[in-house]
């Protein structure tokens, strides 16, 4: 799979802000989508909370993320039109037929779509298909730092679990 855009924080310190936001959401983007690399399929799925939160499904779940603020928010068009589940909970439940392969591939597109819809918006516009009402896409891209800052986390303390397991294990 090819990989996500190679801009990261450090190459853009004197740019404008807004190329600061899209290099810092594309490193996180990046480093949530990787963490499920090298594992098996059984490793992703594990689960290691009382949550449904897994490797897997955190990515699933930023995948809906992405379709949530920047379709949802900028198109208007609704859950079910995106076709995407009603709450961020649901987002965690894996189908059968859910591997690293289409997870990752998933989310990758996500963002591509995600990148594409907010290509023409600067950062004061408003959006307008968000619950709260209309917000500054600002608004958006620092909530969406927040949100895979904190999934990032979540992925690396499981992926470092999974990966303690198996040097035991051996």
């Amino acid at each position: 799979m090819p990989s996500l855009p190679a801009a990261f924080a450090e190459d853009v310190i004197n740019q404008p802000l807004r190329i600061q936001f899209d290099a810092f959401l594309d490193e996180h983007r990046s480093r949530l989508n990787a963490s499920l690399d090298g594992l098996t399929e059984e490793q992703a799925r594990r689960p290691l909370v009382p949550s449904r939160t897994t490797l897997l499904g955190l990515v699933r779940h930023a995948t809906f993320v992405e379709k949530v603020w920047f379709d949802e928010a900028i198109t208007c068009r609704s859950r079910a039109d995106i076709g995407i589940p009603a709450t961020p909970d649901e987002s965690f439940i894996l189908e059968d037929q859910d591997t690293i392969a289409s997870i990752q591939a998933a989310h990758h597109a996500a963002c591509e779509a995600s990148r594409r819809a907010a290509a023409s918006l600067h950062l004061d516009d408003l959006v307008h298909g968000n619950r709260r009402g209309p917000l500054p896409l600002r608004w958006v891209y620092l909530h969406m730092l927040r949100e895979l800052a904190q999934h990032c986390g979540h992925a690396d303390i499981l992926r470092e679990q999974i990966l303690r397991e198996q040097i035991l294990s051996s």
